[in-house]
């Protein structure tokens, strides 16, 4: 054990939360790692204003970490502890002193409660709280939401039965003056809850952690009544009375909690208050806030958000902030859609007292961030990541986070938070079984203990947001502890395998929800039906006529379905957009690279943890093959249902065969590690494994063979060259950063074919606004200089743009969305004023 060195802290500092914590931290990885380090101070000031930013300096006399404030010192002082922990003794040198501060300001997880069975034991359990707020402290995540109530809708679930937390204030306290009582839970329950919170709260703060507490519902019983298996009703309470109980109940929750600083509001009505009216209900509630006697942060989940809302969340005096979606409940690449579905379009208002707001006039919010980046807003705006892609797997993309780093601050928004893996685990009544859904014995972890699973994308995701340019020696040196000789070969299959599924979510999304579509878990859309009705679940959320070429995509000015390529093949028009055939072009890209990382890797010794890595590696390869076979099925059907080639559906065949075989091969592999019922829900989407998938393909195949052979082998396909995938461009766009409002804004093209047509498409960074599109001609030499008129740049919206133009091997969006698949496909700039 090597000696401790005076670690000199300067006074203003050495009390401060979360400095005291972060100094044991050092001196453990001090301790553990058993070699001499030189001495070390910790000094007040010197860094650029900000209360996270950190200096490291070397000198003749030690190390030294600069920081304006505690949090930066602890930032500091933990990096250093993570280099001694991870790295060699060369790794604590400063080279000429480094500098860091944050690029994102709000760095967020969300953990919910899903579970009376697979979650009661890690929510009481301190070990677990220490472990895992540790971890999130290290890696500069500086926000935890723990939310209750996000398991059902209380406006129209059926067959509610696991409502533990969901109607949160009674589970937790008794409130004078009122005889609430939840059935089944009796006073050392409800002291163990409230204890259990106050303690996450209290450690989170200790480490730096601002602590967020959810409650994601406010009705007392079921909307439609249908529950007889309710399993905690909750008595003493008329609905009348809810909005009046919770207020006082809140404000006594926060008085017991004081390190609670924030609380996050479901406000729509699957939250169970209905919208016509809300404001005097959430009035009542907000006032309470108010009334606490310390500044809480207001956080708003915006789906449906209007004036009202806002109002009442003012009126507490603490910060308000809005909480959109990312990718409505899904994970996407890391830009924001630039336009939404046309299913979330803003529709009429309608007599809907329950949700009318949400439906119609403001629909447009349910799944990005709508209408709420105007310059002039009074609330931040911090985005949520949902979890309907993938739930499970384990992946870790330093490209995918950078982007976040880089594009979660769109429009001056604050931030983002990340539903963490085994978010809804056991939900809806589903928890039985080992909650990381292991049968594997020697990878199967404790409930208390399944979030280190993830240690790599905890890390990743709040250094990445911190800085979306950091050094990868800030994941490599914990890869090489992890994975030895195998480390390089770990982080290109993770990287490369978390951008498969995102990539399927954007560009296939038949369904905003991710209660019925989960790409992990990926229940059928067929290509072809006989009704007019496809696959049932899907109906109520993907276009007519229900079947696979004809899905939206989530960000459908980027991308084409397939239908709409197959149209343009067959008019010989070439398209822009995304293609079917970029998108299998692509995921093939990354399946190659996760295969030859894992060949790598597979070379090295093994270990439970490579093991794990390796496994789901591969996993989300086949279930990219799977989807890039789908891909070419699905057009190849779409081209036989427009030409009447026979070899088209001959050829749909082959690659739906393909398709079968690959999702067979995840069944094999899965079989001897993990559970047959991957249970997130209770709809037959979010439970069940992928043999049950089979079927459905089985089913589909059949129908494709059997209509392909009554029409005999046909002719060669006649497919056109615009069907290739898209090339690499040589044109580049670029503007001035900012514009004076009600001023032109010119934007400069270059490399463009020579008298070419070029495309500039610009529109406030609004989502319910529309593009509006101006043409103009590339000279001889490929230049253009489009012009976005000075009426355009009055609104009070940032704007963005971008521009189709053909550099000689086919119109293309630029800037685009890069060889990586995560920059952001247009501009967006931001008024002078701003």
């Amino acid at each position: 054990m090597s000696d401790l060195p005076a670690i000199d802290v300067d006074p203003e500092l050495s009390g401060v939360d979360p400095v005291p914590w972060a100094i044991a931290r050092l001196e453990r990885a001090i301790s553990s790692a058993g070699r001499p380090v030189p001495a070390l101070r910790v000094r007040a000031g010197g860094v650029a204003a900000g209360d996270e930013a950190f200096r490291l300096e070397t000198d003749d006399d030690g190390l030294t970490v600069r920081a304006g404030h505690a949090r930066g010192a602890a930032y500091g002082i933990t990096e250093l502890a993570d280099r001694i922990e991870f790295g060699d003794d060369g790794a604590l040198v400063a080279a000429d002193g480094e500098d860091a501060a944050p690029a994102v300001p709000v760095r967020g997880v969300l953990r919910s409660f899903s579970s009376d069975v697979l979650d009661l034991g890690w929510f009481r359990d301190r070990a677990f709280w220490t472990g895992y707020l540790d971890e999130l402290a290290a890696q500069r995540i500086n926000r935890v939401q723990l939310a209750f109530g996000m398991q059902y809708n209380f406006s129209h679930d059926i067959d509610v039965r696991d409502n533990y937390l969901c109607f949160a204030y009674p589970f937790l306290l008794e409130v004078p003056g009122w005889q609430v009582s939840v059935a089944n839970v009796d006073d050392a329950d409800r002291e163990a809850n409230l204890a259990a919170l106050r303690f996450a709260s209290d450690e989170a703060v200790r480490r730096g952690i601002d602590f967020q507490l959810g409650l994601w519902n406010h009705a007392v019983r079921p909307e439609l009544g249908e529950s007889p298996e309710l399993r905690y009703p909750i008595e003493g309470i008329a609905d009348e009375q809810i909005a009046e109980y919770s207020a006082v109940a809140l404000r006594r929750l926060l008085e017991a909690c004081p390190a609670i600083s924030g609380v996050t509001f479901r406000v729509h009505y699957e939250g169970g208050v209905p919208e016509a009216g809300h404001g005097a209900f959430w009035g009542q509630i907000m006032t309470a806030v108010g009334e606490v006697g310390r500044p809480i942060d207001i956080d708003m989940h915006s789906k449906g958000v209007d004036d009202e809302l806002l109002a009442a969340a003012r009126s507490t005096g603490g910060r308000v902030a809005l909480s959109p979606k990312y990718w409505a409940e899904h994970q996407g690449l890391p830009y924001h859609q630039a336009r939404v579905r046309d299913l979330e379009r803003a529709r009429p208002m309608n007599d809907d007292a329950l949700s009318g707001v949400t439906q119609n006039t403001r629909r447009f919010t349910r799944y990005g961030y709508g209408d709420f980046l105007r310059g002039d807003r009074e609330q931040d705006v911090v985005f949520r990541v949902w979890p309907g892609t993938q739930r499970f797997l384990l992946w870790a993309d330093p490209a995918i986070f950078a982007g976040y780093g880089r594009w979660s601050t769109i429009g001056g928004a604050r931030g983002v938070e990340l539903c963490e893996q085994l978010t809804f685990r056991g939900r809806k009544g589903t928890g039985e079984g080992p909650r990381d859904l292991y049968t594997d014995a020697e990878l199967h972890r404790p409930a208390s203990d399944d979030w280190q699973k993830y240690r790599y994308g905890y890390r990743l995701w709040g250094r990445l947001l911190f800085d979306p340019d950091a050094d990868p020696e800030q994941w490599r040196r914990y890869l090489r502890r992890a994975y030895g000789e195998a480390a390089t070969a770990v982080e290109e299959a993770l990287g490369a395998a978390g951008r498969i599924l995102p990539l399927v979510t954007v560009a296939y999304g038949m369904s905003a929800s991710n209660n019925f579509y989960w790409p992990e878990g990926y229940t059928n859309l067929p290509m072809v039906h006989d009704g007019d009705k496809g696959a049932g679940m899907y109906d109520f959320d993907t276009p007519a006529p229900y079947t696979w070429p004809a899905i939206s995509p989530f960000d459908p000015e980027m991308f084409a379905t397939t239908d709409e390529f197959a149209d343009d093949i067959v008019a010989g028009r070439a398209t822009a957009r995304r293609t079917a055939v970029d998108n299998a072009a692509d995921l093939e890209r990354l399946i190659e690279r996760v295969d030859r990382a894992v060949a790598q890797a597979s070379a090295a010794p093994t270990s439970p943890l490579l093991r794990e890595a390796l496994i789901d590696a591969r996993l989300q390869a086949g279930l990219g093959r799977m989807f890039a076979e789908r891909i070419r099925a699905g057009l190849d059907v779409s081209l036989h249902e427009r030409t009447g080639e026979a070899a088209h559906l001959a050829r749909a065949v082959e690659a739906l065969r393909r398709s079968r075989r690959a999702l067979a091969d995840v069944v094999d592999l899965a079989s001897t590690v993990y559970v047959d019922d991957l249970a997130f829900g209770d709809r037959t989407t979010e439970r069940g494994g992928w043999r049950d998938r089979l079927a459905q393909l089985d089913a589909e195949l059949a129908e494709i063979t059997a209509r392909s052979g009554a029409l005999g082998a046909g002719d060669p396909a006649r497919l056109s060259a615009l069907s290739g995938p898209h090339t690499a461009s040589a044109v580049r766009v670029a503007s001035d950063e900012t514009y004076e409002p009600g001023a032109e804004v010119v934007v400069a093209v270059t490399g463009a074919a020579p008298s070419s047509v070029v495309e500039l498409h610009h529109r406030p960074l609004d989502q319910s606004a529309e593009w509006s599109v101006i043409t103009v001609t590339a000279d001889a030499e490929g230049t253009a200089r489009p012009v976005i008129p000075a009426a355009a740049t009055t609104s009070p919206y940032p704007l963005s743009w971008y521009v189709v133009a053909d550099g000689g091997g086919g119109p293309a969006i630029h800037p685009g969305l890069g060889e990586d698949l995560c920059a952001q496909p247009y501009v967006v700039l931001t008024p002078t004023h701003h």
